[in-house]
């Protein structure tokens, strides 16, 4: 099946030069601003303990336009995409005072695109899609008698968005998005543990389907769930903790990512406002996010953009290089405020919101070290590999992670696994206490969903093993 030309799906009522002109007339007073338009399809289908539980599927379309004139700020938004809707919301931007400086240049022109124009959701039929989570059910409950319940599920959306400039720029995306999960509860003993495994990205749905990914899948869960089965009471305490490669990072991307926007830096409200040059982390400690990352297994990660929701080509942000604070992640308003280059970090959940600065996927680059030697370091501690949801406070940078899969360290082996660790710290100071860097970065399977300010949108992290020294362990033990 082929998708339907994208454009068409923005201008069933409207002409592009009108929307071009209307953006225009509505934008006169201000110094930037847009009008963005969006059409989105998705779908989630889950498949719960032995039967289809959720076979959902949705559209929605509409604009968002917004005007900027200093600091200020005017948004409306509406789900019809019409001359009327249009000039309706052109009237909350006159409240805005008139700019007093020349208009912000537009983004720079980028023809990149990081992922097919096709829709995942028409790719493939509803009852093939069905059929497969079945097929993981069924696979997942004959692995092992400890499994008492599977839970999978799919999803996919495929976005369409045009970003219209009053000087005339004009710039369009077509964003697919996919998801693979799999949660598998083992039973022993009267005891029950859960593992999950998900992975996805800016592509279409033909890896997932494939025998070797989905078969991953549950073998990961399953592992997870087994292993949780044995686990004994976290200790509790300050200690040395490993942290393992890849999904890890969304430890990152809470405690220091979000004070590293440039919102929060401007207002001086982070933890790390006004510290540009300034040492941060402990040397070799080198922080990332880039938006332009490509997957092996075709289109973009999960976090990935061709460009962001102001029009800006996305790229490679250096963060903290080398332990030193080098920069912060930049949509338009709080660049020009600041003085500096927009990073294309500029995102919205949808047209029903107005943009910020977020991370895009946000990694630690990889050391030199030896991850079995990082092991074999540490004489008493625990080694986080996967973790659960996580808090932080962005004006002190204090955060509480829940591991999902941990083990004790003891003698440089490790132990049993453990249950219950929380880890508990503050971003500015975890980075200068990281005494090894593994040569193994990896980023995540691509699963990461981030909140701010009300709106969520996909995220990548990553990272290699980290050994962090001095940081506190809450447990039950």
């Amino acid at each position: 099946m082929t998708s339907p030309d994208p454009r068409s799906l923005l201008y069933r009522q409207l002409d592009p030069a009108r929307a071009q002109a209307l953006t225009a007339e509505a934008l006169a007073r201000c110094d930037d601003g847009e009008l963005f338009l969006q059409f989105i399809a998705s779908e989630t289908f889950v498949f719960d303990d032995g039967r289809l539980k959720t076979a959902d599927y949705s559209r929605d379309s509409g604009f968002g336009l917004r005007g900027l004139s200093g600091e200020m700020t005017g948004f409306a938004h509406a789900n019809e995409i019409s001359e009327s809707a249009i000039r309706r919301a052109g009237e909350t931007l006159q409240l805005l005072d008139p700019a007093k400086g020349q208009s912000a240049p537009p983004p720079r022109q980028s023809n990149r695109h990081l992922y097919t124009d096709m829709s995942p959701l028409d790719a493939l039929p509803f009852a093939e899609k069905v059929r497969l989570l079945e097929t993981i059910d069924t696979a997942a409950r004959a692995r092992d008698p400890r499994v008492a319940q599977v839970s999978a599920s799919l999803a996919a959306s495929w976005s369409v968005v045009e970003i219209v400039r009053a000087d005339g720029f004009v710039a369009h995306d077509v964003r697919p998005q996919v998801r693979l999960n799999v949660s598998i509860v083992a039973e022993a003993n009267g005891r029950r543990e859960t593992g999950s495994f998900g992975i996805g990205g800016r592509r279409l749905y033909d890896d997932l389907f494939a025998p070797e990914t989905w078969n991953r899948a549950i073998d990961q869960a399953l592992a997870q769930a087994l292993t949780n089965l044995e686990s004994v009471a976290a200790p509790a305490g300050e200690m040395t903790v490993l942290l393992g490669p890849g999904w890890p990072g969304v430890l990152l991307h809470e405690a220091v990512g979000h004070g590293l926007e440039g919102d929060f830096n401007r207002k001086g409200t982070s933890a790390f406002s006004g510290r540009i040059g300034e040492r941060v982390g402990a040397p070799g400690v080198t922080v990332i996010d880039d938006g332009s990352l490509v997957s092996p297994l075709g289109g973009g990660r999960r976090g990935s953009l061709s460009i962001d929701d102001e029009g800006t080509p996305t790229g490679e942000t250096v963060l903290i290089e080398d332990g030193i604070l080098k920069g912060y992640m930049q949509d338009r308003l709080n660049a020009r405020l600041m003085g500096v280059t927009p990073t294309g970090n500029g995102r919205r959940e949808s047209y029903a919101h107005a943009p910020m600065p977020r991370m895009t996927n946000t990694f630690m680059r990889g050391g030199n070290d030896d991850p079995a030697e990082l092991l074999g370091r540490v004489k008493n501690g625990i080694f986080a590999k996967s973790f659960g949801g996580g808090q932080v406070d962005i004006v002190s940078g204090k955060f509480v992670f829940s591991c999902t899969e941990a083990y004790r360290i003891e003698n440089g082996k490790l132990g049993a696994p453990i249950k219950g660790a929380t880890l508990i710290g503050d971003g500015p100071s975890v980075l200068t206490r990281v005494s090894g860097i593994g040569n193994d970065m990896a980023l995540d399977e691509g699963v990461g969903v981030c909140g701010k300010g009300g709106q969520s949108v996909p995220a990548g992290v990553g990272q290699p093993t980290l050994l962090v020294e001095g940081l506190t362990v809450g447990g039950t033990g």
